[in-house]
């Protein structure tokens, strides 16, 4: 049985307390917000910029998030002055944008945020709990697998895993794409963001061969 946004948005914050605002959108309609967020003035940039599954950057309450994933489905951002984190799942009929403090991991809590809107569809589970995430949207944490790639063959390439690649190209060369996260990361110390690049950095020398 399908449970109502504020509901929902309790749920999921007592299962990650580094969520600690979310946000409810149903159309272009913004249906509920926790007290200690106002979104209202961004709802139609954010459904702008997720639609068109392209922007670099997003700006919510006056805060430029930096896109760190983006597809049809869920989106990451995050804020390299170290403001926080926005994630977001949707499904037909909702948004859930949601919220973490410096501290949250959004990559993370995106999974939980995408079955929280699924508790609200009343069509049954947005996804099926078992399915694994982000095999085909890259994103830095590298779930996208080499594997994954490879297992088209070279042939009857899906054309919206082609538009994510060449996304992925722009926000390389964008300043405040791959090269921003890379530098934040680096100046913050972060050991295991750093253990991971050195592993996509071996693994993308493979795939090329050099």
């Amino acid at each position: 049985m399908p449970v109502d946004p504020e509901t929902a948005v309790y749920n999921l914050m007592q299962s990650d307390p580094n969520i600690i605002a979310a946000a409810v959108i149903k159309g272009k309609d913004l249906i509920y917000t926790t007290d200690n967020w106002d979104i209202s003035g961004d709802v139609s940039r954010i459904i702008s910029s997720w639609a068109g599954q392209n922007a670099q950057f997003i700006m919510v309450s006056g805060v430029k998030y930096s896109m760190l994933q983006m597809g049809a489905e869920r989106m990451v951002a995050i804020s390299l002055k170290g403001e926080g984190s926005i994630c977001a799942a949707k499904d037909d009929d909702h948004k859930l944008i949601c919220y973490l403090q410096p501290d949250g991991d959004a990559r993370g809590a995106v999974m939980d945020v995408q079955r929280a809107i699924g508790t609200m569809n009343t069509q049954g589970p947005y996804m099926n709990a078992s399915a694994q995430m982000g095999q085909k949207e890259g994103q830095m944490g590298g779930t996208a697998s080499a594997g994954g790639v490879a297992s088209t063959g070279g042939a009857n390439i899906d054309p919206q895993l082609q538009d994510e690649i060449k996304a992925f190209l722009v926000w390389i060369k964008d300043g405040e794409g791959l090269a921003g996260y890379v530098s934040y990361y680096l100046q913050q110390n972060n050991a295991q963001i750093i253990s991971e690049l050195s592993k996509i950095y071996s693994e993308l020398r493979q795939i090329f061969g050099v």
